[in-house]
């Protein structure tokens, strides 16, 4: 990106400008649908900066996509803990926000899944499977503090609901339902497993 003559550069400025760019076009318009000079481009970075940063495409996207797992996961943590102690209202918390984030305009599902649904190879399948766990681990630490019979049994069961409403809510929701409809699910699940 270019700077004044005489500017100090500023790496770690320069690489949080060019994740946060690529961030917005890779979501809105796919791995493959962007090459590597109109990324450029776009972030306002020559190829020498990207591959200087990243060293390639692919280790932009997997910065990309690492630091959007960090922020989707500890958004939704924080949510569970603000809902306070109550695991049904943890619960309910972390499906409500999900359905805000619906129903923001430029909504196009996770950008994790969908990365990895595009490429279904390591980087891109890997941090998939990693950020899934995470989410995983999430939803198990609410079965757990539920007392839940099976609490690992129930986080997955959860963690389906929750990928399955965002896949709903990005390609089959007239009404805008699909949070609401995963939450009443994810509270009766909740419920048969005694918690």
């Amino acid at each position: 990106m270019p700077v004044p003559k005489g500017t100090a550069l500023d790496p770690d400025r320069t690489r949080a400008t060019l994740l946060a760019s690529a961030t917005e076009i890779l979501y809105a318009r796919g791995l493959d649908g962007v090459g590597v000079a109109e990324l450029c481009r776009v972030v306002g970075a020559s190829k020498e900066t990207l591959y200087r940063h990243f060293g390639s495409k692919d280790g932009l996207v997997e910065a990309v996509l690492e630091a959007r797992s960090d922020r989707v996961v500890h958004w939704l943590t924080e949510a569970v803990a603000a809902a306070g102690p109550d695991p049904r209202a943890q619960l309910t918390a972390l499906f409500d926000v999900l359905g805000d984030w619906y129903r923001q305009p430029g909504f196009r599902g996770c950008a994790i899944v969908n990365a990895a649904t595009q490429r279904h190879a390591p980087p891109a399948r890997t941090l998939a499977d990693r950020h899934l766990a995470r989410y995983g681990e999430l939803l198990t630490g609410i079965a757990e503090r539920a007392g839940a019979r099976e609490p690992a049994l129930l986080g997955r069961q959860l963690l389906i609901l929750l990928e399955g409403a965002t896949v709903v809510a990005d390609h089959h929701d007239p009404h805008g339902r699909a949070a609401e409809d995963a939450k009443q699910a994810a509270l009766a699940l909740l419920s048969a497993q005694g918690a």
